[in-house]
C-alpha cells in the first residue's frame, strides 16, 4: 500500500487515484466534472482542503447541469466605450459594466440554464456638437428556466460626449463631459429590482462630474468605486472576486475608464483596477475583454484627435463545491481541468504559468493571436489570428508569462480609419519564446488592399485592384499536428469591382473573393486537437457538421446593395469557429467576432451604418499528464 503521506491534501489525492474514481464515480484522471454539468471553461481548485468547480463563460453558451448542485454566481455586464475627442474638448471615460453576485442559489438536475455575455460599448466617431456618447455595453444574464429567474448585470454606461454632454445611466455611469453636465448613474438595475431577484448585491457606481473647460472630462464609475471628476478625471476602481481561480488569484472585474486630456499633457485619467486605461499617444485603451471594463475617452492632440476605448465584454463565472478533484495539477495558471489523463492549463486573460521544483514535461500548446478587426462601408472581412501547435520541454521552478492579444479594432462609420489588425499573443515558454501573429485587418476606403497578419484581411469592395491581406502562417494541411514555426494561416480574400469585399482568411483556409451581389465567406478555422475536447467544457466554438471546438475562422464581408446575403464568418453554412458575420444592407454593424476565438470581425455593407465588427481575442491551451 506504501507509505501515506502527512499532507493532508496529499493523502486525500493518495487515497482518490488509489480508487480510480473520484466521489461523483467519474473516472481518475477523466473528465471528471460532466456528472455535475458543463459549459464554459472549467478550472478545479482547492481552498483548505474544500474543492470547487467553476465554470467560466466569456461567450454565451449554456450551463448544462446534470446533477442537483448549489452554486455561487458572478456575472459581469459590457463595459460602455467612450469616443473621439472633438475641437470642443476631450470625451469622459466610460461607465464599467454591472458586477452582481449570488450565493447559494440552487440548481436541480436535468436543467439548461442559457447564459448571454453583454458585448462592449462601440466607440462614437463624432467631431463636433453637444449630447454625444459612446455605446452603451450590453447586458449579461444568467437565467435559471426553472422559475424562471433571471440575474442580469448591466451594461456600462457610454462615455459622455466632449461638450457639455450629462453621463449616461448603467450598470456603472458613465463620467460626464465639460461643465455644464451631470454624472450618469449607478446601478441602473438595482440591487432587488425585478430582474435581480434579492438579495444579489447591486451593480456598481456613478461617474464623475465634468469641469470647466476643454480638459473638463470626468471618469466612468467602477463595480468598486465612483469616477473621479474631472479635469481628467480617473475611472472607479473595479471589485475583485475569487469565484473563477479561488483565493489566491483574485480577478479585478469591471472598472471604470478614464477621461480623455488636452494636447500638452501626457496622459489622460487612470482607468480602475486596470481593467480600462487613459487615453495613449494614438488610441485610448479598451476595457479588457471577459472583465467589463468601461473604455477611456478619446483627447485631443494639436487639430486632430484620438479615438476613444470601446467597452470590454463581459462574463459569467458558476461555481460550486466537489466531493474530489479529478487529479492533481503540477503547475499553476490559468483554468485548470482534467480529461483524458492530461491535465489541461486554459489562458483566457494574460497571466502566468508557474511550476514547482518537481516539474518536467513536455508540454503540448495551441497559441492563437487576436483576429483582425473588420473594416466599414464595403471593407474587407478581419483575418484570423495565427495558430501555433507544438511541445516545449519545461522544467522545474519555472515562471513565464503568458500573454493574450486583443481582438483588432473594428472600422467606424464616420470618417476616421481605424480599423486594425489583431494583438500578437505570446508565450515566453523557458526553451524559446512562442509567438502567434495576430490577424490582418480588413481593407477599408483609405488603404484598400486588405493587412497582412497570421491570415491576412479581405480587400475593399468597388476597388480594383484590391487584394486580399496575405497570411503570415503556412497553408493548414487538413489534419492537426505540429505546425510550422510561422503557423497556420492563409491570405484574405480579393474584392470585386463594382461589388463586396473580400473575407478574412482563416488558420484552416483562404478568404472568399468578393463578388457583385452576396458578401463573401470568411476562411474556416481549425478543429483544437483531442487533447482538449473535453466533453464537460465548451471551449472553442460550432464549426462544420455541428462539431464544436473550432477556433480562428475569418471574417465575412459586407453585402453590395443586392441580393443581401451577407458573407458568414468562418466559411459558409457558418457562423463556425466564433468569426463574425459581414452586414447586409442597412443592417447594424458587422458582426464582432467571439472573445478567445481569435477569429476576425465581419465587414460592414454599402448602406448606413457601415462599421464593422471588432476581432475575437487570442486563447492558449496548454496540456501534459496528468
Amino acid at each position: 500500500m506504501g507509505v501515506r503521506s502527512t499532507n493532508p491534501l496529499q493523502s486525500f489525492i493518495d487515497d482518490f487515484f488509489r480508487s480510480g474514481t473520484d466521489a461523483s464515480g467519474s473516472a481518475a484522471g477523466g473528465g471528471g466534472g460532466g456528472s455535475f454539468a458543463s459549459g464554459g471553461t472549467i478550472n478545479n481548485y482547492e481552498v483548505s482542503g474544500t474543492f470547487y468547480r467553476a465554470h467560466i463563460f466569456t461567450s454565451s453558451g449554456s450551463l448544462v447541469v446534470s446533477q442537483a448542485i448549489t452554486v455561487d454566481i458572478l456575472a459581469v455586464g459590457g463595459g460602455g466605450g467612450s469616443g473621439r475627442a472633438s475641437g470642443n474638448g476631450n470625451f469622459a471615460g466610460a461607465g464599467a459594466g454591472g458586477m452582481l453576485t449570488q450565493t447559494g442559489v440552487s440548481l436541480p438536475g436535468s436543467v439548461t440554464c442559457p447564459i448571454t455575455i453583454g458585448g462592449g460599448g462601440s466607440q462614437f466617431e463624432s467631431t463636433s456638437g453637444s449630447g454625444n456618447y459612446g455605446g452603451n455595453g450590453v447586458d449579461t444574464a444568467f437565467t435559471i428556466p426553472t422559475g424562471p429567474t433571471v440575474y442580469t448585470a448591466a451594461g456600462g454606461g457610454g462615455g459622455g460626449g466632449a461638450d457639455a454632454s450629462n453621463g449616461r445611466p448603467g450598470g456603472s455611469g458613465s463620467g460626464s463631459g465639460k461643465s455644464p453636465s451631470s454624472a450618469g448613474t449607478g446601478s441602473q438595475y438595482g440591487p432587488t429590482s425585478p430582474l435581480n431577484p434579492a438579495p444579489a448585491p447591486g451593480q456598481g457606481n456613478p461617474g464623475g462630474t465634468g469641469s470647466s473647460g476643454d480638459n473638463g472630462a470626468a471618469g466612468g464609475g467602477g463595480a468598486g468605486a465612483s469616477g473621479s471628476n474631472g479635469p481628467a478625471g480617473d475611472g472607479g476602481n473595479g471589485s475583485p472576486n475569487v469565484y473563477a481561480y479561488g483565493p489566491a488569484s483574485p480577478v479585478t472585474y469591471a472598472g471604470g475608464g478614464g477621461a480623455g486630456v488636452e494636447n500638452g499633457t501626457t496622459s489622460g485619467g487612470t482607468g480602475g483596477g486596470g481593467s480600462a486605461g487613459g487615453p495613449i499617444a494614438s488610441q485610448a485603451q479598451h476595457g479588457t475583454a471577459g472583465l467589463g471594463g468601461g473604455g477611456a475617452g478619446g483627447r485631443k492632440s494639436g487639430g486632430d484627435s484620438t479615438p476613444g476605448g470601446r467597452g470590454g465584454s463581459g462574463t459569467v463565472v458558476v461555481r460550486y463545491q466537489i466531493p474530489a478533484s479529478a487529479g492533481t495539477a503540477k503547475a499553476s495558471g490559468g483554468a485548470i481541468s482534467f480529461y483524458n489523463s492530461k491535465t489541461i492549463h486554459i489562458f483566457t486573460n494574460s497571466g502566468t504559468f508557474t511550476t514547482p521544483g518537481s516539474f518536467s514535461e513536455t508540454c503540448e500548446y495551441v497559441i492563437i493571436g487576436g483576429g483582425g478587426g473588420g473594416a466599414r462601408d464595403l471593407g474587407g472581412g478581419g483575418g484570423a489570428g495565427a495558430w501555433m501547435e507544438g511541445t516545449s520541454a519545461v522544467g522545474n521552478s519555472a515562471s513565464f508569462a503568458v500573454t493574450i492579444g486583443a481582438g483588432g479594432q473594428a472600422g467606424m462609420d464616420s470618417g476616421g480609419e481605424l480599423v486594425r489588425n489583431g494583438i500578437d499573443t505570446v508565450v515566453a515558454f523557458p526553451a524559446a519564446t512562442v509567438t502567434a501573429p495576430g490577424g490582418g485587418r480588413g481593407g477599408h476606403p483609405g488603404s484598400y488592399p486588405g493587412g497582412a497578419g497570421g491570415s491576412g484581411g479581405g480587400g475593399r469592395g468597388n476597388r480594383a485592384p484590391s487584394v486580399g491581406g496575405n497570411g503570415t502562417g503556412d497553408p493548414f494541411p487538413g489534419t492537426p499536428g505540429t505546425s510550422p514555426s510561422n503557423g497556420w494561416g492563409h491570405p484574405g480574400g480579393d474584392a470585386a469591382n463594382p461589388g463586396s469585399g473580400g473575407a478574412g482568411g482563416g488558420a484552416g483556409g483562404v478568404g472568399a473573393n468578393g463578388n457583385s451581389g452576396d458578401g463573401a465567406h470568411g476562411g474556416a478555422g481549425i478543429q483544437l486537437p483531442a487533447t482538449y475536447r473535453d466533453p464537460a467544457s465548451t471551449v472553442g466554438f460550432p464549426g462544420p457538421g455541428g462539431g464544436g471546438y473550432w477556433l480562428a475562422g475569418g471574417g465575412g464581408s459586407g453585402v453590395y446593395p443586392s441580393p443581401n446575403n451577407p458573407g458568414l464568418g468562418g466559411g459558409a453554412g457558418g457562423p463556425y469557429a466564433g468569426a463574425g458575420n459581414g452586414a447586409a444592407v442597412d443592417a447594424t454593424r458587422g458582426t464582432p467576432a467571439a472573445a478567445n476565438s481569435g477569429s476576425g470581425g465581419g465587414a460592414g455593407a454599402d448602406g448606413s451604418p457601415r462599421q464593422g465588427g471588432y476581432g475575437g481575442s487570442g486563447i492558449v491551451l496548454i496540456a501534459y499528464p496528468t
